[in-house]
């Protein structure tokens, strides 16, 4: 479904019983995400808002179980993300049917090529460069530790160089500002405050709850979780353990992130959390009043999904 409006201001109040609310920047725009579903606000060349939105089903039971359900939430994370990109990019560039699904063939391969970028660059690349470096220091060859500990920092750098390079890239930039103004409006709506721009502006644009810290806390993880592998194995061996072991990568690391982001106000867990923020300096800038708009009009409508809220916007 999508609803196209003028620019106006919201007020919104959320009810006490709070949903866990998370999004994601997209080209022009932002996405949240509820229990209920999710909805991308897009904003047009025109200045008008485009919304899109869609309901999830529920999760069975034993999919909302600690560590399985980190690893749904991050195939869910890259099922709903295509979806609101693909819709962002019709709708900033002015494409025809803009809310026309992608076809089952066209979702899947966008997926798989998804997944094979990602072990490409963050699974065989930094596998290569350890076994290419265990042949000039006979050490890391030797120790299953060491082997899995170097390929391990050599991932966390390849992270890093990507998420710089891409910063590079302007048209990402201002995908960097709505990643910003997410992080506003989320911050504002936890804090119970109504969901201005005014209000939402005060708030910094970096999130203990965000999916680059969650990354973050996946290269860290996967170290450890890597570290049991034998050194001994075949290099193809290797590969296939790795990329089996997502899941329970994903898992644990979604585990870490929520528990941090819980008790983000204790001094032990506030020191383990700056990493990840300092990391964000990398992916977040600060976004302006007209972003910030477009972040609320993508919460306020999550919101309605969710039936939590108080006052409903009037448009002009």
């Amino acid at each position: 479904m999508v609803l196209r409006q003028k620019s106006s201001p919201f007020l919104l109040t959320p009810e006490n019983g709070m949903k866990n609310i998370g999004g994601q920047a997209v080209i022009e725009g932002v996405m949240m995400k509820s229990p209920e579903g999710w909805s991308v606000a897009v904003r047009g060349p025109k200045g008008d808002i485009s919304i899109k939105r869609e309901k999830t089903g529920q999760l069975a039971g034993f999919l909302k179980l600690p560590v399985i359900r980190g690893s749904v939430a991050l195939f869910q994370a890259m099922h709903i993300g295509i979806k609101a990109l693909e819709f962002s990019g019709n709708v900033a560039y002015q494409e025809e049917d803009a809310d026309k699904p992608l076809s089952p063939w066209s979702f899947g391969i966008s997926i798989i090529a998804a997944i094979l970028l990602a072990v490409a660059l963050f699974i065989l690349m930094p596998l290569l460069l350890t076994k290419f470096a265990g042949n000039v220091l006979h050490g890391i060859a030797e120790s299953s530790l060491l082997f899995n500990f170097v390929d391990g920092v050599i991932r966390v750098a390849v992270f890093l160089f990507y998420v710089f390079a891409i910063g590079l890239w302007k048209e990402m930039r201002r995908v960097y500002e709505y990643h910003g103004a997410e992080h506003k409006v989320i911050y504002a709506y936890e804090a119970g405050e109504s969901l201005t721009v005014e209000n939402a502006k005060k708030y910094r644009p970096y999130h203990p709850r965000c999916g680059t810290s969650f990354l973050l806390i996946v290269m860290v993880i996967s170290i450890l979780i890597f570290s049991f592998i034998p050194q001994q194995w075949p290099f193809t061996w290797k590969a296939a353990s790795r990329v089996v072991l997502i899941p329970l990568v994903a898992g644990v690391s979604y585990e870490m992130l929520k528990f941090s982001a819980r008790l983000k106000d204790n001094p032990v867990i506030g020191m383990l959390i700056v990493p990840g923020l300092l990391l964000q300096r990398m992916t977040v800038r600060e976004p302006d009043e007209s972003q910030i708009e477009v972040a609320i009009a993508a919460m306020h409508d999550v919101l309605k999904m969710e039936k939590s809220s108080n006052e409903v916007p009037k448009n002009d």
